[in-house]
C-alpha cells in the first residue's frame, strides 16, 4: 500500500492566493508521484465539489477534497500558507490545506486512513505542532501518525484548577444525557468524520454521553438499537439523506447541515437538550423527520423557496439520464436511416441484419422507449426528494397518469409534488407502533397512489393538459420577435449560473419539450444548447487573446475551456467567475443572449438533449447554429477583456485576487 503522503506532497511555502490556485499547486506535486493522471479533471472534480458546499473549516483549515476516477490511489497533499487563503469559511482564511484525494472506487481501508486523518483535523495540538513544523518529511510523518503530536501545556495558570467544571445542563453522574448522531456528508471523506469528532468532543465536554454513525464512504456501522432506544435526543448533521432514518421515529431531532456539526457542536447539544426537555418528538416514516407540532425540519430550516428548487432538481437529476440516452439513440437513428425511420415498423416483427435501416428502427425504438419514461421518472423523484421510498409509487403512478391524459411534463411536476405533499401529509398522521413498520411499504403507497391519481384524473389533470397544449402551441408558433425574446432568456439563464438552478431550470424546460418534440421545441433545444457552450469559450479565448489580464493559473484554465466548452460543459467557465464575478458573469450572459436569440432567429433545430461539436451533424443548420455561437463568444470575449482592462487601468495595480469574489453553484 503506497503511502497516502510524503514530502514530496508537502509544501510549507505554498504560495497561491486563490483556493484554485493552492488546489491546483498540490494537485501538481500528486500528478508528479504519479497520484493522478489528469491534472485538468481532476481540478474539475475537485470544483465541483467545491461548488456544492466550501471545504473551509473554522480554525485557519481548508480541506478541498474530491472522489475521481482520475486518482490513481488515496492521496493527501499538505500546504501551508503564510497569507492565508479563503476557502469560505466564516472565521477567515486558512494557512493549513489539505488537499484530498481518492479513486471513484477507493478501498474501505483507505478511506479509514482517510478518515482517521479528518479527525485529528479537529485536534488543536496536531494543526499547532503543523503550524510549526520546518520540515517536510517531518510533517508528512505527523500527518501519517509516525511522529507523536507535542504535549499541551496543561498547567493551571495563576492558581486556575485544571478540571473540567460541572456542566449545568441537568446532566448528573447517575443518569447523563445519552444523544445518538448521524453524520454525512456528499463525498464522505472529510466532513462526516470532522462532524463526528467535533461533536463528540463538545459531548465530552458538557458531560453528555454521545455515540455517532459515519454515514461515509467507507460505508457505516449501525448504531445499536439498543442505543438509540435509550437516546434522550437525535442530531443529524447532513448534507445527503440519512440512511435507514425511520430507525429514529419518536425522537428529539436535531436536523442541520454537516458544517454546523463541525463549527457549533455545543449549540446543537444545548437544542437537542431543549427539545428534550420539552417534550418534543419527530414522527420519521422514511422521509423527513416531522416535529410534534408539524413543522417539517430541513437542514438548518431552508426557506421553501429553497427546498422547492431541491425537490425539482432531484427529479430533473434523475430524469436527465433518461433524456440523454434516449435522445441521442434518436438522434442517431435519424442520422442514419432519416426522419422517416421513425414510422419504421416493429423491429421485434422485421429486423435484417445488414440493412442500415433496421439498425437505425432499432435505435429509433429503444431511444422511444427511454424516452417513454421521462415523464414517471420526474414525477417519482420530485416525489422521492420531498418524501424519500414511501412517495416513489404514487410519484410514478401520477406521471404515468400524466402521459394517458396528455398532461406531458407539466403534468409530471405536478404529480410529483402532489405525491411528494400527500406523503409527507400522511406521515404527519399518529399511528400505532405495530403499524409503523407497513407504512412505508404498504399503506402510504396505496392511499397515496388513490389520492394522487383522483386529483390527476378527476380534478387538476385537464387544466394541466389544456395549458400543456397552449404551451406546445406557443412553441410551435414562436416567430419573429417573440422567439428572439424567448432565446434572450434562455440564453441568459443557461450562463448566469453555469450549471447551476437557473441554468438547470433551462436545460429542463427545454428537454421538456423533447417528450413530444414539435418545431417549436426542437428550437429551444438547439438555443439552449447553443448559449452553454459560449461561457468556457468565452474564457478559454479571452485567456488566449489578452491573456496579460489573467493570472498564470486561469490561463492554463483557458486551455482546458476550449476542450470543455466545445463538449458543452458550461461548468469550465466557474473558476473564472469565481475569482471576477463582477466582469465574467455579466460578459458572459450577455454573450449566451446572442447566440440564444442568434440560434431561434436562425431556426435552427436539435433532436439530441446535448451540445457541444458532437451533435452538430444532428442540427438543422448546422452552419448558422456555430455561426450563433462564434457569435456569442466573441461578444462575451470582448466585454470581459474590456472590463478587465478598464480594471486595470483605474485601479492600482494589485493582485487579482483581491477583489469581491464569490462562489457560483454548479
Amino acid at each position: 500500500m503506497s503511502e497516502l503522503i510524503t514530502a514530496e506532497l508537502v509544501d510549507l511555502d505554498l504560495s497561491a492566493e486563490t483556493k484554485y490556485d493552492a488546489a491546483r499547486s498540490l494537485a501538481k506535486r500528486m500528478v508528479t508521484e504519479g497520484r493522478v493522471t489528469d491534472l485538468d479533471g481532476f481540478l474539475a472534480d475537485v470544483a465541483a465539489r467545491e461548488a456544492q458546499m466550501p471545504t473551509g473549516l473554522d480554525g485557519g483549515i481548508g480541506i478541498p477534497h474530491c472522489r475521481s476516477e482520475h486518482v490513481t490511489a488515496p492521496t493527501l497533499a499538505f500546504g501551508r500558507s503564510e497569507g492565508g487563503i479563503d476557502f469560505g469559511a466564516a472565521d477567515g482564511p486558512a494557512d493549513l490545506i489539505f488537499l484530498i484525494a481518492a479513486p471513484a472506487g477507493a478501498d474501505d481501508d483507505h478511506l479509514t486512513i482517510l478518515s482517521a486523518l479528518a479527525r485529528r483535523l479537529m485536534d488543536p495540538d496536531f494543526t499547532g505542532a503543523l503550524r510549526a513544523e520546518g520540515d517536510p518529511g517531518a510533517a508528512a510523518a505527523l500527518i501519517r501518525g509516525e511522529e507523536p503530536v507535542p504535549p499541551p501545556d496543561t498547567s493551571p495558570a495563576d492558581g486556575a484548577t485544571a478540571d473540567v467544571p460541572a456542566s449545568d445542563s441537568g446532566a448528573t453522574a447517575d443518569e447523563p444525557f445519552r444523544i445518538v448522531a448521524v453524520t454525512s456528508c456528499p463525498t464522505g471523506i472529510a466532513h462526516t468524520y470532522m462532524a463526528a469528532e467535533s461533536l463528540a468532543a463538545a459531548a465530552r465536554a458538557e458531560g453528555v454521553v454521545l455515540d455517532v454513525e459515519t454515514q461515509g464512504s467507507a460505508g457505516f456501522e449501525r448504531l445499536d438499537p439498543a442505543l438509540i432506544a435509550t437516546a434522550d435526543a437525535v442530531i443529524w448533521a447532513h448534507d445527503v439523506e440519512v440512511r435507514e432514518k425511520a430507525r429514529f421515529d419518536g425522537k428529539p431531532i436535531v436536523d442541520t447541515g454537516v458544517k454546523a456539526g463541525i463549527n457549533r457542536p455545543a449549540a446543537l447539544i444545548a437544542e437537542a437538550r431543549r427539545k428534550a426537555e420539552q417534550g418534543e418528538t419527530s414522527t420519521v416514516a422514511g422521509g423527513a423527520a416531522q416535529q410534534g407540532d408539524g413543522a417539517a425540519t430541513g437542514g438548518d430550516h431552508a426557506h421553501f423557496g429553497i427546498r422547492l428548487r431541491t425537490y425539482l432538481m432531484s427529479g430533473v437529476s434523475y430524469m436527465v439520464p433518461f433524456v440523454a440516452a434516449g435522445g441521442l439513440l434518436i438522434a442517431l437513428s435519424f442520422a442514419i436511416g432519416g426522419y422517416e425511420i421513425a414510422g419504421a415498423k416493429s423491429v421485434a416483427d422485421h429486423f435484417v441484419w445488414g440493412e442500415a435501416d433496421s439498425w437505425a428502427a432499432l435505435l429509433n425504438q429503444i431511444g422511444t422507449a427511454a424516452f417513454a419514461f421521462l415523464v414517471p421518472v420526474l414525477a417519482g423523484y420530485i416525489a422521492y426528494g420531498m418524501a424519500d421510498r414511501p412517495a416513489l409509487v404514487p410519484g410514478f403512478v401520477g406521471g404515468a397518469i400524466a402521459l394517458t391524459i396528455n398532461a406531458g411534463f407539466l403534468g409530471g411536476l405536478a404529480a410529483g409534488l402532489l405525491a411528494g405533499g400527500v406523503v409527507m401529509a400522511i406521515q404527519r398522521v399518529k399511528v400505532h407502533p405495530t403499524l409503523r413498520g407497513i407504512m412505508p411499504v404498504l399503506v402510504i403507497p396505496l392511499l397515496a397512489s388513490v389520492v394522487v391519481g383522483f386529483l390527476m384524473f378527476i380534478v387538476v389533470g385537464k387544466p394541466i393538459a389544456s395549458l400543456q397544449r397552449a404551451l406546445t402551441d406557443g412553441l410551435n408558433g414562436l416567430s419573429g420577435s417573440n422567439a428572439i425574446i424567448l432565446g434572450i432568456v434562455l440564453g441568459l439563464m443557461m450562463c448566469f449560473d453555469m450549471g447551476g438552478p437557473l441554468n438547470k431550470v433551462a436545460y429542463a424546460f427545454a428537454v421538456g419539450g423533447l417528450a413530444d418534440p414539435t418545431p417549436g421545441s426542437l428550437k429551444v433545444m438547439a438555443a439552449v444548447m447553443a448559449a452553454g457552450m459560449v461561457p468556457p469559450l468565452a474564457m478559454a479565448l479571452a485567456t488566449t487573446v489578452r491573456g496579460r489580464l489573467f493570472s498564470k493559473a486561469e490561463r492554463e484554465n483557458g486551455r482546458a475551456a476550449w476542450v470543455l466548452g466545445a463538449s458543452f460543459i458550461s461548468e469550465g467557465a466557474i473558476p473564472f467567475a469565481a475569482a471576477d464575478p463582477l466582469r465574467v458573469i455579466p460578459s458572459v450572459m450577455a454573450g449566451g443572449a446572442v447566440t440564444g436569440a442568434l440560434s431561434m432567429a436562425f431556426g435552427c433545430t436539435l433532436r439530441a438533449p446535448h451540445g457541444g461539436i458532437f451533435v452538430v451533424p444532428l442540427i438543422g443548420g448546422p452552419f448558422l447554429y456555430l455561426l450563433a455561437v462564434a457569435a456569442g463568444t466573441a461578444v462575451a470575449t470582448a466585454l470581459v477583456v474590456l472590463l478587465k482592462g478598464m480594471r486595470r487601468t483605474t485601479e492600482a495595480p494589485a493582485p487579482a485576487t483581491e477583489e469581491p469574489r464569490i462562489s457560483v453553484a454548479a
